[in-house]
């Protein structure tokens, strides 16, 4: 039995060594170990190939030949053109500069757009001349606007209010005459309108004065009034309110008169004159309040 055991350990023993020495070769060998590869940690990288020129070589030209000697290469003709009929040939330039071409004298017997010998070139037609007596015309033009017509009236039309009721009434006052509205006097200096193709814009010079508890007249307001602005003016009053609406009875144009000579008028005698108290405030109180039903 212990024959056996030790003839089969050594043939698995020789058996084995075949594929050992199939992988890792002769030891004393030449040849070396197998190159381990790129992906075991902590290993070495494989020796990488040469890495191949990105950009190929530049051609070398060959270098530009050096200038020639002498002046550039120019278009402009060097001989100058022969002079017209009766004029006398500009002399040469030096040899090294260049000709200067200019314009041959004007023939008074050669008409302008006549083509002269030897210019093969049709000269241009020259503008029509202009005349002398052309300005040049200015873009400032100036506009003149045309002021405002206003149309005078004779009465002025007015709006009151009755802080305390809520009320409002209409009245109306003739030029230079007063109006009393509850504790105010309204007084119309002048009032005018506008006419029908202009825009509306009415307005009228107005004093107004408050008649206090003692019975004094205080100016509280004198200026302007416009209908289509009623709170420009500056009426201040705790308990009324007044302001423009509209003028009425405008004043009729003058007509034009006659040139004839009209006979002297005989001054009439004149009366003895009265001395003239100022009239009355017309009054003007706002409507009562309707009864409560009952």
């Amino acid at each position: 039995m212990l024959r056996i055991a030790a003839l089969v350990l050594v043939i698995g023993a020789s058996l084995a060594a075949g594929p050992a020495a199939a992988q890792f070769g002769n030891i004393f060998g030449n040849q070396g170990p197998p190159r381990p590869p790129g992906d075991v940690p902590n290993g070495g990288f494989p020796a990488q190939p040469p890495a191949p020129d990105q950009y190929p070589a530049q051609q070398q030209y060959p270098p530009p030949p050096p200038p020639a000697a002498g002046p550039p290469p120019s278009g402009i003709q060097a001989q100058p053109l022969p002079p017209p009929p009766g004029a006398a040939a500009a002399p040469l330039p030096p040899p090294g500069q260049r000709a200067r071409v200019s314009p041959p004298p004007a023939n008074p017997q050669q008409p302008a757009n006549s083509q002269q010998p030897g210019n093969s070139q049709q000269p241009a037609n020259p503008p029509p001349p202009q005349p002398a007596d052309a300005a040049p015309q200015s873009d400032d033009t100036v506009v003149t606007e045309t002021p405002t017509q206003k149309i005078p009236n004779t009465r002025a039309v007015f709006s009151g209010l009755d802080k305390i009721t809520g009320r409002i009434i209409s009245f109306d006052a003739a030029i230079g005459e007063t109006v009393q509205f509850g504790a105010l006097q309204v007084t119309a200096r002048a009032c005018y309108t506008r006419p029908p193709t202009e825009a509306t814009n009415t307005d009228a010079f107005v004093d107004v004065d408050e008649v206090t508890l003692k019975g004094e007249i205080k100016r509280i307001f004198t200026g302007w009034m416009f209908a289509s602005s009623p709170g420009l003016h500056a009426v201040e009053h705790p308990i009324y309110d007044v302001w423009l609406t509209d003028c009425s009875s405008p004043v009729p144009a003058p007509v034009a008169q006659s040139t004839a000579p009209s006979p002297a008028p005989v001054a009439p005698t004149p009366a003895p004159q009265r001395p003239r108290q100022p009239p009355a405030p017309r009054q003007v109180s706002p409507a009562p309040a309707p009864a409560a039903p009952r």
